[in-house]
Order: C-alpha cells, then structure tokens, then sequence
C-alpha cells in the first residue's frame, strides 16, 4: 500500500495519511500510559524504555512538552520514542492532543503533496541520470553531517567557557574589588 501508487486526490490522501498518524503516533501515547501503569514489567518494553534514545525523548518532553511533541512530527527516528515518553511521563491528554492534532496535520501535509512529489522526482532523477542522482545525494548528505557538525561547535565552546567561568567561583569576584 505505498502512497506513491495512490490515485486519490490530494485531500482524501491527505485525510487517509492524518488518520494513519493519528492512530499510530496516539497509540504509541496510550502504550506509554499503559508502561506508567505496570506494562514495564515485559522485558522489551523495559529495555526500551532503560534506552538512551527513550532517556534523551523524556528529558525534552519535560523540558518543553507540547511543541516538542509536534515538532517530532518532522523528525525522523524520533516522533515514535517522544509520542511513548509523553505518554510514560503522564503528559495531560489537554496538552497531549493538540500537539498531536498539529504535528500529525503538518506530517499528512508534507508526506500528501511535497514527500510524495519528492520521492518521484527522486526516482525519475535515478532512472534518467543514476550516476548524477547518487552523487547529489552523497553531496547533500555531507552538507547535512557538516551543518550538524558545525552547529555543535559553537556549544561545544560555550560549554567551555561555562566551565572556566565556573572554575573562578562566586568568591573570585569580591577578591577582586
């Protein structure tokens, strides 16, 4: 059932994809809940619930909750671990359902008109020029790894300070009046 052979308009694609995230993104939710309430007990949930993807997912959920939850939506590899730790961490159906609401409306939209555009522009671009294809690929991947690595840095050297400032001390201040 791959979206991309779909012959319906847009908006009854649209509708299909918005239930399908629904389902799927609010059952991870409700199987969080459940995990609160005793299911930890079974090892593989436990597992993945003692992971450090699942530990990184819950400390964002309690930092900042409701956008972080819709803004998961546009995050491959981590909406299905933030939707179970929202549920694990007794994140209100108020706050939840909204979040879920937007974030699953703006993945409908993107998988319904540009992701699936994109992933056939992709394969006629690989049928007419392979080779060009993979290479812009490679390249655009790189761009990415360099963006991330870039973007690290500048924390990287922040945190550093941080740590020197801290060395100094709240006393090294009145020493020097």
């Amino acid at each position: 059932m791959n979206p991309l052979n779909w012959s319906f308009p847009i908006a009854v694609t649209w509708l299909i994809l918005f239930g399908i995230i629904l389902a799927r993104a609010g059952g991870t939710f409700l199987l969080g809940r459940l995990a609160r309430t005793g299911i930890r007990r079974i090892e593989r949930v436990d597992r993945m619930m003692s992971g450090p993807k699942y530990r990184k997912a819950e400390a964002m959920i309690e930092r900042y909750g409701a956008p972080v939850i819709a803004v998961s939506f546009l995050m491959i590899g981590i909406q299905t671990v933030l939707n179970l730790a929202a549920g694990t961490t007794g994140m209100s159906y108020r706050r939840y359902l909204p979040a879920l609401a937007v974030g699953g409306a703006m993945w409908a939209t993107i998988y319904s008109t540009v992701g699936l555009i994109g992933f056939k522009a992709l394969a006629a671009g690989y049928q007419a020029a392979p080779g060009l294809t993979v290479g812009l690929a490679v390249c655009f991947a790189l761009a990415v790894v360099g963006l991330v690595i870039g973007l690290k840095k500048p924390h990287e050297t922040s945190e550093a300070a941080a740590e020197s400032e801290a060395s100094i001390g709240p006393g090294a201040e009145s020493t020097r009046s």
